[in-house]
């Protein structure tokens, strides 16, 4: 993620376990910056183009996990957003915080643009959590911050799961104090037409939200930005 970099068609989140990083996006009339401390939530929607960067900030390390969600048609090439969350604004139901959809009678402040539900769970060592995806859902995964989890199948740092049946309950155990993401949502009904930083719906509109970044990037080398 380090240096100003564009993006289109899709989101990304961001999920901070461990360290902060300084963020800049092109989003709103002047733009954002700001701090995402650990534990925070970066929801970028790209659009029809968006530049933004995070780099450390008074930390050595920083360990996260950055999920990108493809966007359904009307929302592909839509104007860009960026929403912010600190950790006190992200919904804890048990050991999960949820960070996009409902969970456990909490809902993320992230507007979800598809049925989709994406956790953080940090259990300690010994802990069990059992995760049981929705019935429309068809299709689920978990991957692994730090630490070892069995499910039941072994999954250590920097595994990533992605279950058959995700109609079924997944039952977690961590054998050490562990980080971990799992999610769950139905698969997305479009084919995936990508460009380096960007995904699309069709060859059209990845064209347009390819000259929309060019577009944005004109603009930011005359502001010396970039």
């Amino acid at each position: 993620r380090f240096g100003m970099h564009p993006h289109s068609g899709i989101a990304t989140l961001t999920y901070l376990i461990s360290g902060q990083t300084r963020y800049e996006d092109t989003t709103g009339e002047h733009g954002a910056r700001g701090v995402l401390p650990q534990g925070g939530v970066e929801w970028m929607m790209a659009g029809g183009g968006v530049w933004h960067t995070g780099t450390l900030d008074n930390s050595a390390r920083v360990l996260g996990f950055q999920l990108w969600v493809a966007m359904p048609p009307a929302l592909e090439l839509a104007e860009a957003h960026s929403l912010y969350l600190g950790p006190a604004d992200v919904p804890q139901a048990g050991p999960a915080r949820v960070l996009l959809g409902s969970y456990g009678g909490h809902t993320s402040p992230i507007p979800a643009p598809s049925d989709i539900r994406y956790l953080a769970v940090h259990p300690k060592a010994g802990a069990t959590w059992r995760f049981e995806p929705p019935a429309a859902h068809t299709v689920a995964w978990a991957a692994v911050g730090e630490g070892e989890l069995t499910a039941p199948a072994a999954l250590r740092t920097g595994d990533l799961a992605v279950f058959e049946d995700a109609g079924g309950a997944i039952e977690f155990a961590a054998q050490t104090d562990t980080a971990f993401v799992p999610g769950s949502g139905v698969l997305h009904p479009h084919d995936l037409f990508t460009g380096p930083y960007s995904v699309h719906t069709s060859e059209a509109a990845l064209q347009r939200g390819q000259a929309g970044i060019r577009e944005r990037a004109q603009v930011l080398r005359q502001q010396g930005r970039l």
